[in-house]
C-alpha cells in the first residue's frame, strides 16, 4: 500500500513540475538583424528581395567585420534571396526568371555582385561558385550620410529598369536591374489595336509609342481617339507633346494652350507649368 502511495505521490509531482514548466510565460526577444522582405515591379517585372539587416554599432564594417575579396551572404542570418517573375538582365548579364541568392564579394574600389542558385542556405557557409549564375562587377560609391542599419533600396525606376541600390555605413553599391518590355508589349499593343474591342488602351498605348520611340503617326491617331471619349488635359498634353515631337509646332502650341485651358477648370497647375514651359521650348 505504501509502495501505490509513494508511486501516486512522485505521479503528482512530476505532473506538476511539467506543468508548471510548460506553462511558463514565453520571452520574445527582438532580433538583432531583423528581417526585411522589399517587394518592386520593374515595368512588368515583380521583383522580391528578402535579406535580414545587421547595424553598424560602432563596428568597422567593409574590410573589417565584412572583410575585402571574400563571399558576403549581403546582409545578415540567412543568404539574401531574390527572385525575379521574369527574365532580367544584371549589369547586362542575362538572368532567367527564378529564386535565387544574392552574394557579393565586396572591395575597396569594386565589389563583385553573384547571382547564385543556393537560395536556402544560412549564411555563405555552403557556398558554391559551380552553382553561380552570374557574376558581375559594381563600382561602390561613398554615402553622404552614415548608414546605420544594412538596407536594399530600389532606385531610378523606369519601364524597362530599375537599380539596386546596397548601402551600410559609408559605402552604397548599384547594381542595375532591366528587363526587356518593348519587344513584349508591342505585339500586344498591336493586337489589341487592330482588334473589334470596344474599350481600347488609346491613351496608354499613345503614351508607350512617344515614350520608347515608336511610330509617333499611330501614337497621334490613338490620342486623337482617346481625346475624343475624354477631352482631359492630360491627355491633350500628350498630344501637344507628340505633335512636337513630330515638328508641327504650331499644333502643339494650339493643343498645349488647350491642356492649360482644361488644366485650370480642373486645377492642376502642375500641367499648366508642364505645357506653359513646352510652348516656351517651341518659341
Amino acid at each position: 500500500m505504501k509502495t501505490n502511495t509513494s508511486i501516486l505521490a512522485l505521479a503528482l509531482v512530476l505532473g506538476f513540475t511539467s506543468s508548471s514548466f510548460s506553462q511558463a510565460p514565453k520571452v520574445d526577444f527582438p532580433a538583432p538583424s531583423p528581417t526585411c522582405t522589399l517587394k518592386q515591379r520593374v515595368g512588368l517585372t515583380d521583383i522580391e528581395v528578402v535579406y535580414s539587416r545587421p547595424s553598424v554599432k560602432g563596428r568597422k564594417i567593409f574590410g573589417g567585420l565584412v572583410p575585402y575579396g571574400e563571399v558576403w551572404r549581403t546582409g545578415a542570418n540567412n543568404a539574401t534571396k531574390i527572385t525575379f517573375s521574369t527574365d532580367v538582365k544584371i549589369n547586362g548579364a542575362p538572368v532567367a526568371a527564378g529564386t535565387y541568392a544574392l552574394f557579393t564579394i565586396p572591395g575597396e574600389d569594386e565589389w563583385t555582385i553573384i547571382i547564385n542558385k543556393g537560395a536556402a542556405q544560412w549564411g555563405s557557409f555552403q557556398y558554391k561558385e559551380a552553382d553561380d549564375v552570374v557574376r558581375v562587377k559594381a563600382k561602390p560609391v561613398k554615402l553622404a550620410e552614415h548608414a546605420e542599419s544594412f538596407f536594399i533600396v530600389f532606385d531610378t525606376l523606369r519601364d524597362e529598369s530599375a537599380d539596386l541600390l546596397l548601402a551600410w555605413d559609408d559605402t552604397l553599391v548599384p547594381v542595375q536591374i532591366e528587363h526587356e518590355l518593348t519587344a513584349t508589349l508591342l505585339p500586344q499593343i498591336e493586337a489589341v489595336m487592330a482588334s473589334d474591342a470596344k474599350n481600347k488602351p488609346y491613351y496608354q498605348s499613345a503614351m508607350f509609342y512617344y515614350d520608347h520611340g515608336q511610330d509617333l503617326k499611330k501614337a497621334s491617331e490613338w490620342v486623337d481617339a482617346a481625346i475624343k471619349q475624354r477631352e482631359a488635359h492630360y491627355i491633350v498634353h500628350l498630344k501637344a507633346k507628340i505633335l512636337a515631337k513630330l515638328g508641327d509646332k504650331a499644333g502643339a502650341i494650339a493643343a498645349a494652350n488647350r491642356s492649360i485651358e482644361l488644366a485650370k477648370t480642373a486645377k492642376d497647375s502642375g500641367y499648366v507649368k508642364l505645357n506653359e514651359d513646352l510652348i516656351s521650348s517651341l518659341k
